[in-house]
C-alpha cells in the first residue's frame, strides 16, 4: 500500500516552504502519523551528514526531525553545492559525483535522474503514512519545466497534490498566487489543490475578501493563513541568518548569568557552508552572535569564528582583501580567541595543497595553526564522537580537505594553539557541556565576567521551536482539509487558468 502525499511548493523562493513542511509534518507525527519528509533535488551549502555517512541538506535533517525519524539519503536524493556563480558539486544519494555546470545540469543530467528521485519516493511512501515533500523556488520557472525533478515533474509523476505556499510580508501574494497557477500547463494546473498564505501581520478578516476573490478567480482555497512569528527560519538552505537567535531571544528572554555579555563575530566568507554552526552559541543568553566582514568589525569580539565554505582558497583570498587575514594573524599572537571550523580550521594552517576544489595547487595559508592541508578526491562524511575540556562531544565531518597536524595541542581531531582553535567537526557547539566548557575558556582568555547559563540544552530548544511550527499548522491551517489532500489527492474537476504554460 502507497502512502498518502502533498507537495508544498513556493511562488518564490524564502517564501517559507521548508518551515511549513517541516510545521505540517511536526503536526501530522503528534497525530499519531508515519511520515517522512522529502526533497528530490536541494541546491544548498547547508548540510548534513545521516547516520550511514550520506550527505543532505540540513532542511531535509531539520524536517525529518520534525518527524521524529533518522534522516537518510532517500530523503534528498540529489543535493546541489555551489563552487561559484556557474557551477556546482552535483550530490547523489549522499556521494559526490561531480561537478556540473548550471548549463550541463539542466541541459540533460537532471532529467536522467528522475527515475531515481522517484524510486527514492517510491520507497519512502511504501514505508510511511505519509511523505510531504518540498518544492524548490517557484513551479512556474517555464524556462526549466521541461527537465523539472522538484516542482511538477516530481507531483505529474508521483500524483501528488500540490500546496502553493506565499510570503505576503513581501507583498504581491495575490498575484503571486494566480500567476503562479496562470503559467502551469492545464495537467500541472490539475494537481494545485491551493494555496497558504504565509508570514501575515494584522487582522486576517481584512484578508478574507482577497482570499474569497482569489477563490473565485482561480477555483481553489486558501488552505490556512499563517501568522508572522520571529526566529522560525531554522536550518535554512542558504543565508546569513543565526537561525535560533530570535526563538531564543523571544521565548526566554534573560540577562546574562554573569556580569558581562559575550560577543562573537563571525567572518561572513563566500560560499560559506553550515553557518548553521553558530545557533548554539546564539542559544546560550548572553552570547550575542553577528557577522562582519571588515576588520575593525573584530575589535570588541571576544571570539572570532572563521567558518565552512565551499571554497577555502577563495576564502583565503576574500579575507586577505579584506584586511581580515591580518587581523586574524594579529589576533592569534595576541591570545585572543579564534575558532575555525572545516573550511575555517583549514585557512588558518600554514599551507593548503589544493588540485580539486579550487585547483590552485600550492597556497599558502595564514600560519597561525600547525597545519597542512591537502585536497582529497573523495569527500570526508563521517559522524565523529569524541571528548574536549573534560566534556563529551559529537559532530559530523563534510571536508575534501586532509589536516595533517605538526604541533599544538590535540583538539576535536584539529588542534590547539595558545587562543587559535581549529577542528573539522560541525555541530560541536550543540554539545551542551563542551559548549559551555569552551564558552568558559573564551570568557576567561577574553577577560569577560560572563558565566554560561547551566541549563541551556540545545536539543530542548530545537524541539521546542519545531512544537511552534506545528502549532502554526494546527492553529491557523485548515487541518482537516489538508489530510484529505494528503490521503485523497487532489480534488477532481478544478478549472483550467489561462494562458498557462507557453507552447
Amino acid at each position: 500500500m502507497t502512502g498518502g502525499g502533498l507537495l508544498v511548493a513556493g511562488t518564490t523562493s524564502d517564501a517559507g516552504k521548508s518551515v511549513v513542511t517541516a510545521g505540517i509534518c511536526r503536526w501530522l507525527v503528534r497525530q499519531g502519523v508515519k511520515v517522512a519528509p522529502f526533497k528530490a533535488q536541494n541546491m544548498s551549502l547547508n548540510s548534513f551528514v545521516t547516520k550511514e555517512g550520506a550527505e543532505i541538506g540540513r532542511a531535509q535533517a531539520m524536517q525529518a526531525q520534525a518527524c521524529r525519524v533518522e534522516p537518510t539519503a532517500l530523503m534528498n536524493p540529489v543535493l546541489l553545492k555551489p563552487g561559484g556563480e556557474q557551477s556546482s558539486q552535483v550530490v547523489l544519494l549522499g556521494k559526490p559525483v561531480g561537478e556540473l555546470s548550471a548549463r550541463g545540469y539542466h541541459g540533460g543530467r537532471q532529467q536522467k535522474l528522475l527515475g531515481t528521485v522517484l524510486d527514492c519516493l517510491a520507497e519512502l511512501r511504501g514505508t510511511y503514512d505519509a511523505v510531504i515533500c518540498e518544492g524548490a523556488g517557484s513551479p512556474a520557472e517555464i524556462n526549466l519545466r521541461r527537465t523539472d525533478i522538484v516542482n511538477m515533474g516530481i507531483a505529474r509523476n508521483a500524483g501528488l497534490p500540490v500546496l502553493v505556499v506565499g510570503d505576503i510580508d513581501r507583498g504581491g501574494v495575490f498575484a503571486s498566487f494566480f500567476g503562479t497557477v496562470a503559467l502551469l500547463s492545464e495537467e500541472d494546473q490539475r494537481l494545485i489543490a491551493g494555496f497558504l498564505v504565509n508570514k501575515f501581520r494584522g487582522d486576517v478578516s481584512l484578508l478574507e475578501p482577497g482570499l474569497d476573490m482569489l477563490h473565485g478567480l482561480t477555483g481553489r482555497p486558501t488552505y490556512g493563513v499563517l501568522p508572522f512569528r520571529h526566529g522560525l527560519g531554522i536550518d535554512e538552505e542558504d543565508g546569513l541568518r543565526v537561525s535560533l537567535r530570535g526563538a531564543v531571544r523571544e521565548s526566554q528572554v534573560s540577562s546574562p548569568v554573569g556580569e558581562d555579555v559575550l560577543r562573537v563575530a563571525v567572518c561572513a566568507v563566500p560560499l560559506m557552508s553550515n553557518f548553521t554552526d553558530v545557533d548554539a552559541l546564539a542559544a546560550e543568553p548572553g552570547v550575542v552572535v553577528r557577522f562582519v566582514d571588515r576588520p575593525e568589525e573584530l575589535a570588541d569580539a571576544d571570539l572570532v569564528v572563521v567558518p565552512g565554505t565551499r571554497g577555502t582558497v577563495r576564502a583565503l583570498e576574500w579575507l586577505r582583501e579584506r584586511g581580515l587575514a591580518e587581523a586574524l594573524v594579529r589576533r592569534a599572537a595576541e591570545q585572543r580567541p579564534i575558532l575555525g571550523v572545516c573550511g575555517g580550521f583549514q585557512v588558518l594552517g600554514e599551507h593548503i595543497e589544493d588540485d580539486v576544489e579550487s585547483r590552485r595547487g600550492h597556497v599558502e595559508g595564514l600560519g597561525v595553526l600547525p597545519v597542512r592541508v591537502r585536497f582529497a578526491r573523495e569527500k570526508t562524511l563521517t559522524r565523529p564522537v569524541g571528548t574536549a575540556l573534560g566534556e563529551a562531544v559529537e559532530g559530523y565531518e563534510i571536508h575534501h580537505g586532509v589536516a595533517e597536524t605538526a604541533g599544538g595541542e590535540p583538539f576535536l581531531d584539529g588542534c590547539r594553539v595558545g587562543q587559535t582553535w581549529g577542528t573539522h567537526w560541525h555541530g560541536s557547539l550543540e554539545s551542551d557541556g563542551f559548549r559551555r566548557a569552551f564558552l568558559r575558556e573564551v570568557a576567561a582568555a577574553a577577560g569577560r565576567r560572563f558565566v554560561p547559563a547551566p541549563d541551556t540544552s540545545f536539543a530542548a530548544l530545537r524541539e521546542e521551536q519545531l512544537d511552534r511550527l506545528g502549532d502554526l499548522i494546527e492553529q491557523h491551517a485548515d487541518t482537516d482539509a489538508l489530510w484529505r489532500l494528503i490521503e485523497s489527492g487532489a480534488p477532481q474537476g478544478l478549472p483550467f487558468i489561462p494562458p498557462g504554460a507557453p507552447a
